[in-house]
């Protein structure tokens, strides 16, 4: 099976099932036939963006987070959906500003902010669940901080008003 066949049906099994790990896409891949290694399911979920959301049962979930509606937007407007869905807290230290995003996102969120190219952000590290942004002062740190938290605020606001 070629690459884009493989990453096709990996959607389909995001979009109709409720996968909660790799393990769980690895086993309906293998359903469909489909052997692939763990490295390879990785990969694909990196490259289709596939993030963890928390579904309404308060569990983990594997969700596209390119969905239709989000396909055409601009970079800041990916942003803003991002880091709505996955930020959980934003803080600085120092010449640092660190946001903490849900588990395995924090990787995504760091491309998005590259992409996004913000003018104070000089580097971005992603780890499993923490981005770390490096710019060049404290001021600098508190503006960015402030700048995320304004975006991830207005929509915790307006989640919470609905």
């Amino acid at each position: 099976m070629h690459k884009n066949e493989r990453q096709s049906l990996v959607k389909q099994i995001i979009n109709q099932y409720t996968i909660r790990t790799q393990e769980d896409l690895l086993d309906r891949l293998q359903e469909k036939n489909v052997d692939v290694t763990q490295a390879t399911i990785s990969r694909d979920i990196r490259e289709l963006e596939i993030i963890k959301t928390i579904d309404e049962s308060g569990e983990f979930k594997f969700t596209l987070f390119h969905s239709s509606q989000t396909q055409n937007q601009t970079e800041q407007g990916k942003l803003v959906n991002l880091i709505n869905d996955v930020v959980t807290k934003i803080e600085h230290v120092q010449f640092l500003t660190i946001v903490h995003t849900l588990p395995d996102n924090a990787s995504l969120l760091a491309a998005v902010i590259d992409e996004t190219h913000l003018p104070e952000v000089k580097c971005s590290l992603a780890g499993f669940d923490t981005v770390v942004l490096i710019v060049p002062d404290e001021a600098h740190a508190i503006e960015t901080e402030n700048y995320l938290n304004r975006i991830w605020n207005k929509q915790t606001e307006e989640t919470i008003e609905s």
